[in-house]
């Protein structure tokens, strides 16, 4: 660490309040499980690989999956995502923009949105006098937002890079309840040759979310069940730090044919059913592959998603998400697909994801 005397007091707050607030919030009960929404991932490219692109994200998609990536792009960048998860009952977008700063440096922002609209709220389908009455149902959404600013730049030593994404987190379930949430991830990427290493740290301060509850909504509902429900629930929610692995390497298979492989080790500080898990960490490992044609057609394939699941005779049977996609580029204008699900626990159907990413400089004179 390099210190000066001119560093500004600004900056000493915001590194001092980085550093703290994870001391701040221990008093707080941790989640190991919270905004899980952020973890589904973006980009039809990065999930036809099973989400193993942390060490090679390189375009305006590197906000979500590696901000250290951004330092990749020489222009203005956006994309746009779209899936629908559970047969068309939840809606997940994502849109972002990412533009360099120098030739050292770039910035980013996106918004994704996961919802579920059109819910049916009977909490007053029962009338005063015992009646059943249709006309009393509502309809409300369960929505999640998150806001990312990333900023990414080229660090004095070669070949590394470094980025860092602030968030906030607005959900929203109808008129019973809302949070406000906020945190912070930070990732660094290294090249050498032919071999790419990254390294992402998710909610690295911890992410926090203060939920508001409406009590009159909740009171309508707390006695429906005796002995359940009868407690306000709690209202602050702090997240665990993820750490994810990266190790990738690529080959030049004749003329015109490249091969991109990548191997993540993505890693959660809680005991889960991942393939390989412990009181202190748990480690689910995914597998990547990217062959393209003189980086116009692309074809993907990952497996991810390790997971051992407990059978009606409590025995364990071990399960994995096996993903797919493609992609075709021209003219500055990149459309991927990829075939996946939301998570490969029960009987989830797959999900046919789309996105479409547009680099500004090709459309340049």
């Amino acid at each position: 660490m390099f210190v000066t005397d001119n560093f500004h007091p600004l900056k000493q707050k915001i590194l001092f309040f980085i550093l703290l607030s994870p001391l701040l919030l221990s008093a707080q009960a941790f989640r190991s499980y919270s905004n899980e929404f952020l973890t589904i991932g973006v980009d039809a490219a990065g999930l036809g690989m099973s989400k193993s692109v942390v060490a090679t994200t390189n375009d305006v998609n590197s906000i979500y999956w590696n901000p250290a990536g951004l330092v990749g792009i020489e222009d203005y960048q956006g994309s746009l995502m779209h899936a629908s998860y559970f047969a068309g009952i939840a809606n997940y977008n994502h849109a972002s923009f990412a533009m360099p700063i120098d030739k050292e440096s770039a910035v980013g922002v996106s918004v994704i949105r996961f919802g579920v609209d059109d819910i049916l709220n009977t909490t007053e389908l029962i009338d005063s006098d015992g009646n059943i009455d249709y006309n009393r149902i509502q309809l409300f959404s369960s929505v999640d937002y998150a806001f990312n600013f990333a900023y990414a730049r080229n660090l004095i030593f070669k070949d590394v890079k470094f980025g860092v994404n602030a968030k906030i987190v607005r959900r929203i379930i109808g008129d019973f309840a809302s949070s406000y949430g906020f945190g912070f991830d930070a990732g660094i990427q290294f090249e050498r040759n032919s071999w790419k290493f990254g390294l992402m740290a998710r909610d690295i301060t911890t992410t926090f979310n203060s939920w508001s509850i409406n009590e009159d909504e909740f009171n309508k509902i707390k006695d429906a069940i005796p002995g359940e429900n009868q407690d306000l629930p709690e209202t602050t929610e702090i997240t665990k730090p993820k750490l994810q692995l990266g190790v990738a390497k690529s080959w030049r298979i004749g003329r015109m044919f490249n091969l991109l492989s990548e191997v993540n080790a993505n890693m959660r500080f809680a005991k889960t059913n991942d393939i390989f898990s412990s009181d202190v960490v748990s480690i689910d490992p995914a597998m990547g592959f990217q062959l393209d044609y003189d980086e116009l057609v692309f074809l993907r394939a990952g497996v991810g998603n390790f997971q051992y699941i407990t059978e009606f005779d409590n025995s364990k049977s071990l399960s994995m998400q096996p993903n797919f996609g493609v992609g075709f580029k021209y003219n500055g204008i990149k459309i991927d697909y990829a075939l996946t699900n939301i998570g490969s626990v029960g009987n989830a159907l797959y999900s046919n994801i789309f996105s479409i990413t547009i680099d500004y400089s090709f459309f340049r004179p």
